[in-house]
């Protein structure tokens, strides 16, 4: 095991760059299967998630070669059987999209049940009732992996009875070479889903829609190799934003599309601080006292669940009481404890955090609870006075790059160390 010890009280100042974004990258990847040649993949984030994914396409039989630290070569031509069956597939909760890629390429799939950071049950049955519609059947084996298949995989006008980014970006992965005319209602519009379709297109796919609450797309016979470039990682910049409010510090957060990041930065100027955007890159100051303001998380273009705990840490050191409405999932505050822990006054009632301010937060020992609840710990630890210990940082690793090198670039004193104890519990 290994924990970040991080001593607070310093403002972040300088610069940062963000890498590719986690949540495309990890749907991306599995979209290479559908091409008939080798792709290559720039700017992906260098992430546990990444390695695991890549990890799982050569056990498949793909050649992956990694040609420098942000890029990755895939032959997926080499794939023999669409089976994903290895305990690893059990790690990630985007290895779902496994069984849109193979079952667009193959016409069946075999894939275990998908892992992830546990704050909620995370159903695939809008991924299942998807696959349905244009011609899949499936099964459950052993309780643990989801056996797909179709004979005739045909387009299909599907409605998603919510708002699901996985499930959108896996119809959209099986429909790309199924024949006829495939139409998404009420689809997701998140960033990455624009971003998966511009890759499924320079592939030689007609994806039309993206971004908007309805797709189209008509199927193809062959889809090519292609070389392709990650957007930035809006979830990553969000959380430097953040941080370098939480310290009262100046940070320019770069390699970002400033129109991606306008929930966020709403918020924040609600709380006074001054964001300046660019084109590619926003400034993050703070001059005065920080305010209260209510979130409510929501899908895009509202603010994103996915930055709901740094923003608890920011909150928590905010002047006033303020509320977060977690309307996404319905357990995501095992955080929240953590950061009481540290001096935060924070109380849940169901989907509701009440968030009572204090001037600076405490140094304690604590834990990531999954991903972006270690974002939040290290948020509130820059922000403490002391020095904090975060275990289970295995989760953190999952969604950031460089995380500690990139902090200490700002002026953090951050470090990594190995721990003692020789026994984890990982929630995926």
């Amino acid at each position: 095991m290994e924990k970040y010890v991080i001593t607070g009280g310093k403002p972040l100042k300088g610069e940062v760059t963000i890498s590719g974004a986690k949540n495309a990258a990890v749907a991306i990847i599995p979209a290479t299967i559908l091409a008939d040649g080798p792709c290559r993949i720039e700017n992906i984030p260098n992430i546990s998630d990444v390695t695991l994914i890549a990890q799982i396409l050569k056990q498949m039989g793909a050649v992956v070669k990694r040609v420098n630290k942000n890029t990755l070569d895939i032959d997926a031509t080499t794939i023999k059987a669409p089976t994903a069956t290895y305990d690893i597939v059990q790690h990630m909760r985007a290895s779902y999209y496994l069984l849109g890629a193979l079952l667009g390429k193959f016409g069946k799939a075999q894939v275990c049940m998908p892992g992830g950071c546990d704050f909620g049950v995370r159903p695939i049955d809008q991924h299942l009732k998807g696959f349905a519609a244009m011609g899949a059947k499936h099964d459950l084996i052993d309780g643990a992996i989801i056996d797909i298949s179709a004979e005739y995989l045909h387009g299909a006008h599907i409605y998603m009875d919510v708002v699901s980014v996985g499930a959108t970006m896996n119809v959209m992965l099986a429909a790309v070479k199924a024949e006829g005319v495939t139409v998404i209602e009420n689809a997701a519009k998140e960033p990455h889903i624009v971003d998966l379709a511009n890759f499924l297109n320079s592939m030689g796919a007609n994806v039309r829609g993206a971004g908007t609450d309805v797709i189209k797309i008509k199927g193809v016979a062959t889809m090519h190799g292609a070389t392709y470039s990650i957007i930035p990682d809006q979830i990553e910049a969000g959380t430097y934003m953040v941080a370098a409010a939480a310290t009262k510090g100046d940070v320019m957060v770069k390699n970002v599309t400033p129109k991606h990041l306008e929930s966020i930065t709403a918020k924040l100027r609600e709380m006074g601080v001054t964001v300046d955007e660019f084109d590619d890159s926003v400034r993050i100051r703070v001059e005065k006292p920080l305010t209260r303001c209510n979130v409510k998380t929501m899908p895009h273009p509202g603010f994103p669940t996915d930055m709901q705990p740094q923003f608890a840490a920011l909150l928590a050191v905010a002047k006033g009481t303020s509320i977060i409405n977690e309307s996404v999932w319905d357990n995501r505050y095992r955080y929240v404890g953590e950061l009481c822990r540290m001096g935060a006054q924070i109380s849940v009632d169901g989907r509701l955090a009440i968030i009572e301010g204090v001037d600076q937060l405490i140094a304690a020992t604590v834990r990531a609870t999954d991903l972006r609840a270690g974002a939040a710990m290290i948020i509130a630890a820059l922000n403490a006075n002391g020095t904090t210990e975060i275990d289970e940082i295995i989760h953190i690793e999952r969604g950031y790059d460089d995380v500690v090198e990139k902090f200490r670039g700002l002026g953090a004193d951050m470090r990594k160390e190995r721990t003692e104890t020789t026994t984890q519990v990982v929630t995926a």
